[in-house]
C-alpha cells in the first residue's frame, strides 16, 4: 500500500465527526500506521459514518487513546473510502477493529463492543508488545518525505492534477521509485472513474458489445468494492473479442491488477481466468 491514494476521492471524515482526529486513508497508512506501529502499538478501527454502532465504537476508543497516556496510537478508517486497507487487512465486516505492532497485525476484533472490553483488550495488546519493539524508547514520529506530503497536501484540497504532478516529478527524479509509482497509477485510476454514471453497469450489460461500456463498467465496479465483478467482466470482454478491441480489454485489466498486490488470491484468480481466455 506503500504511497497509494484514496480510490474513493479522499472522502475524509469532516472536522468534529468522530474519527476526524485520527482519520487515516491509502494515502498516509505506511506512514501513520506501519512506520508508527515500529514505536508503539497502533489500533487501526475500520468503520462507516452509516453505521451507528461503529461510530459509537470509534468514540470509545477516542476517548480511552486521550487517556492512553501515550502507549498507543490510535487510526480511524472510513472502510468504505479506504477499500484497499479493509482487504490489506482482511476485513469482513464492520466495524473491525485491528492492533499492528511492528508493522504486521497483531490482535483483531469484529462487532461493536462495550468499554470494559475495549479496554481489557487494549491492555492485552499493549503488555503483548511491551519492551519488544524496537523504536519503543523513541516515540516521535519519522519525517516524511516533502514531496509525498505535497501531493497528499494537493489530494487533500482536490487538486488532481497538482497531485499527479508532484508523483510525476518524483518518478522524472527517480524513475524506480514504487511509492510514486503506484500513487500514480490509482490517482489516475481514480480520476478517470470518479466521474462515471452509476447507470454505465446497466448500460453495459444491455450492450455486450460495446467494448467502451465495458471499460467503464469495470472500473465502475472496482470503485464500488466490487474487484472481482470488474475483473469477470473484462475477461468476458478478452474471450468475445479480437484485434484492437481485445488488447483494448486486456490491457484495462492489466491495469487494474497493478492497483492491487499481486499476491492477493482474486488478482491471483483473475490472472489464470486472463491466459485462459488468452490462450
Amino acid at each position: 500500500m506503500s504511497g497509494a491514494v484514496d480510490l474513493s476521492g479522499l472522502k475524509q471524515p469532516p472536522a468534529g465527526a468522530p474519527g476526524a482526529d485520527h482519520s487515516v486513508s491509502v494515502a498516509d497508512f505506511e506512514t501513520k500506521v506501519l512506520r508508527r506501529s515500529m514505536q508503539i502499538p497502533v489500533v487501526v478501527v475500520l468503520y462507516s459514518q452509516r453505521s451507528p454502532g461503529s461510530v459509537e465504537l470509534v468514540r470509545t476508543f477516542e476517548r480511552l487513546h486521550a487517556d492512553g497516556g501515550g502507549a498507543w496510537e490510535l487510526a480511524t478508517v472510513e472502510a468504505e473510502n479506504n477499500m484497499q486497507i479493509a482487504q490489506a487487512l482482511r476485513v469482513q465486516g464492520i466495524p473491525t477493529v485491528v492492533a499492528i505492532a511492528g508493522g504486521q497485525p497483531l490482535a483483531d476484533f469484529e462487532g461493536a463492543q462495550p468499554e470494559p472490553q475495549v479496554r481489557q483488550w487494549l491492555t492485552a495488546v499493549v503488555d503483548a508488545v511491551a519492551g519488544k519493539l524496537e523504536g519503543a524508547a523513541d516515540s516521535a514520529e519519522p519525517p516524511e518525505d516533502p514531496r509525498f506530503t505535497a501531493a497528499e497536501d494537493a489530494l487533500e484540497r482536490g487538486d488532481m492534477a497538482g497531485a499527479e504532478a508532484a508523483y510525476e516529478a518524483i518518478l522524472a527524479a527517480e524513475p524506480g521509485n514504487e511509492q510514486a509509482a503506484g500513487a500514480l497509477r490509482q490517482l489516475r485510476f481514480l480520476a478517470r472513474a470518479q466521474g462515471l454514471s452509476e447507470s454505465v453497469v446497466a448500460e453495459s450489460d444491455a450492450d455486450l458489445s460495446n467494448v467502451d461500456l465495458a471499460l467503464d463498467a469495470a472500473d465502475l465496479e472496482l470503485l464500488n468494492q466490487q474487484p472481482e465483478a470488474a475483473f469477470d467482466r473484462l475477461i468476458a470482454t478478452v474471450k468475445k473479442t479480437a484485434g484492437d478491441d481485445r488488447t483494448k480489454a486486456r490491457t484495462r485489466l492489466l491495469e487494474l491488477f497493478e492497483l492491487f498486490d499481486p499476491a492477493e488470491p482474486f488478482v491471483v484468480a483473475a490472472r489464470r481466468k486472463l491466459a485462459t481466455a488468452l490462450y
